[in-house]
């Protein structure tokens, strides 16, 4: 039995990290301390004014622990290790964990490549960023390819210089094949030096040397070069255009700030590298409650820069927070130089870091809106579905289709929505078995007499093994069953369950003869819906995705059938063989007419085996 009142009297005065536990011996909280004993026993204290949060992480504490380090700064690491291990759920967390795109430039190798990276190493080489969109990253070392024709394989040269054939890159004037010898080490090694003072952003010489090779070209007749330069020039500017001055210092800083209200907090974070603003992003803070701006930006400073491999020069903060000393200590550590927190109080500075709260205010308020939005269309919706039907609640809908051509492989489609929104986790296709001709009654019965069998059998299998789990997407049953159809196809569905002796409102989605949804067939009468209103939207939405699903599947399996039904019938010819004669040519029609020659061109397909096929096709023309 842990005594809390004991353990507090051993707590040594020495820095360190504590650990706080639930009845569950779950970890509800973990901070860290310059002295363990002052600080855990302030927890149990009777304090007034520290926050209802708190106070209501400290009813919960059933015992704590504690680990002594020898430094403020080693608990700071091994605060943040543990806060990302177990999540507590009274720390201010980090919602995401986010890497950023880097461009990487291999000086250390003979012959260096620029390469898309999200680590940052210490590996001889340059990088640049952190950027915000790996798409823009890839496009500019696509650019920069173009414009220097730098290599992009992984060959190993000079040592491979020879060995193979220039690769497409060559061809296509995206490389000066080193591989082959083409270019000598110091002319690329000067192509390598203009592509470092592009990423540093002078743009101007490459912008002046394009002009001039497209005005050449130009002059020359050379239409198609004239064109390309071009082309590299207006993408060169474009790039140019992106970069924002917003320091006349030139260096490195990342300027922070918050908004938030009641439960959510949102901060962000602007990147300034080399005086250009190169990006920004937003990060989403969880269990905020309780806890005033200045712990929301220390924990958020400290979660975040513990996971992102660049740190920058200096953080510009909206206000002042504990710690600036060992946090400036435990980051220049990181980082391998001084680095500086401030919260700066005037001139452009102070607007910049307002601006980062301003853009912080509407993320939040946006993303309010847009949750709204999102929850009128799904649980908002769910609720007019369930007063229009009479129901008490509605959080697991389960709809079913039939698809079949004339009788043909007949298949059957379960979706499932949970609170408004799909669950493909939990869709399931049928391969009707006992069916054999078009009768959509009785492919529906087998669908849904297979479905809750199942469930029931799984929850069987459950309860003699007392586990307290789900087994299954079938041991779940939904709160109600949609049909795609009027009275029929819910008649047959109340008859499966009542058979099973299954308890389940179901309801037809009934369709005019334009096949669009009309209204709800539920209880023996057609109930007319709103076609402006959220519900009607989204028994649409089902009704679509039911029948898209069930399409697909029967799709699928007409396809192979035509495949199989003639190719898999020819001996040595399996999936392999089969993949690549359709692949060389195109078609059935093809592949019958193909000579013996012909078909040996594919590289699967040896002479005998083309034989065998040539004669299967003549056999069967006969």
């Amino acid at each position: 039995m842990f005594d809390i009142t004991e353990e507090l009297k051993k707590l040594p005065n020495s820095p360190g990290v504590y650990i706080m536990h639930d009845a569950d011996d779950t970890i509800i909280y973990v901070g860290k301390a310059v002295n363990l004993h002052n600080r855990v026993r302030s927890y149990f204290r009777k304090i007034v004014g520290r926050g209802p949060q708190i106070d209501k992480m400290v009813e919960q504490i059933a015992r704590f622990e504690y680990i002594v380090t020898d430094s403020e700064l080693e608990a700071l690491v091994l605060e943040n290790n543990l806060i990302k291990e177990h999540s507590p759920k009274y720390n201010t967390m980090l919602k995401d964990d986010k890497t950023y795109p880097y461009i990487k430039v291999t000086v250390g190798e003979e012959f260096p490549r620029i390469l898309f990276s999200r680590e940052m190493k210490k590996d001889r080489s340059k990088y640049f960023g952190p950027y915000t969109s790996a798409a823009s990253v890839k496009d500019t070392i696509e650019l920069m390819n173009k414009l220097y024709q730098l290599r992009t394989c992984n060959r190993r040269l000079p040592r491979d210089i020879g060995l193979d054939r220039p690769c497409l890159n060559y061809h296509i004037k995206q490389c000066l094949a080193p591989c082959q010898g083409y270019i000598g080490k110091e002319e690329y090694r000067e192509r390598v030096e203009q592509a470092l003072d592009f990423l540093n952003g002078n743009y101007k010489p490459v912008l002046k040397d394009l002009e001039q090779k497209m005005q050449e070209a130009s002059e020359q007749l050379a239409f198609e070069d004239a064109i390309r330069y071009r082309d590299l020039y207006n993408s060169v500017k474009s790039v140019a255009q992106k970069q924002k001055i917003t320091d006349s210092d030139g260096e490195d800083k990342d300027i922070i700030a918050l908004a938030r209200d009641e439960s959510d907090a949102v901060v962000q974070v602007f990147f300034v590298r080399d005086g250009k603003l190169i990006g920004r992003e937003h990060f989403y803070m969880m269990h905020v409650a309780g806890y005033d701006n200045a712990q929301i930006l220390l924990d958020f400073v400290k979660q975040f820069y513990a996971g992102t491999p660049y740190i920058p020069k200096e953080l510009m903060l909206q206000e002042q927070i504990e710690d600036i000393e060992i946090l400036e200590k435990w980051l220049g550590t990181r980082k391998g130089s001084r680095v500086y927190l401030r919260v700066p109080r005037k001139g452009y500075k102070e607007k910049l870091v307002e601006l980062a709260a301003q853009n912080a205010q509407l993320v939040l308020s946006q993303d309010k809106e847009r949750i709204k939005r999102e929850e009128g269309r799904t649980i908002g919706a769910v609720r007019e579905i369930a007063a229009l039907l009479e129901l008490e609640n509605i959080h697991r809908m389960e709809a079913f289709d039939i698809s079949n051509i004339s009788g043909f492989a007949n298949v059957g489609s379960m979706v499932v929505y949970e609170k408004g929104k799909p669950k493909r986790s939990d869709y399931r296709k049928f391969k009707i078995q006992s069916v054999a001709g078009p009768d959509d009654y009785a492919c529906m019965k087998e669908v849904l007499t297979r479905r809750f069998v199942h469930g029931m059998e799984e929850r069987i299998e459950l309860d003699r093994k007392e586990i307290d789990k789900e087994f299954g997407s079938f041991t779940k049953f939904p709160d109600l069953l949609l049909m795609d159809g009027g009275k029929g196809q819910v008649n047959i569905a109340l008859q499966v369950l009542e058979e099973l002796r299954i308890d389940i409102p179901v309801c037809g989605m009934v369709k005019d003869d334009n096949h669009r949804t009309r209204g709800l067939y539920y209880r023996n009468v057609e109930i007319p819906i709103d076609t402006h209103s959220e519900g009607f939207k989204l028994i649409t939405r089902i009704q679509d995705e039911a029948h898209r699903f069930a399409i697909e599947y029967h799709r699928s399996l007409r396809s192979k059938a035509q495949v199989r039904s003639v190719l898999d019938d020819i001996p040595g010819v399996g999936p392999a063989r089969r993949k690549a004669l359709m692949r060389h040519f195109k078609s059935i029609e093809d592949i019958k007419n193909a000579e013996v020659a012909g078909l040996c061109e594919v590289p699967e397909i040896p002479e005998h085996i083309a034989c065998q096929i040539y004669d299967f096709f003549r056999r069967a023309g006969d």
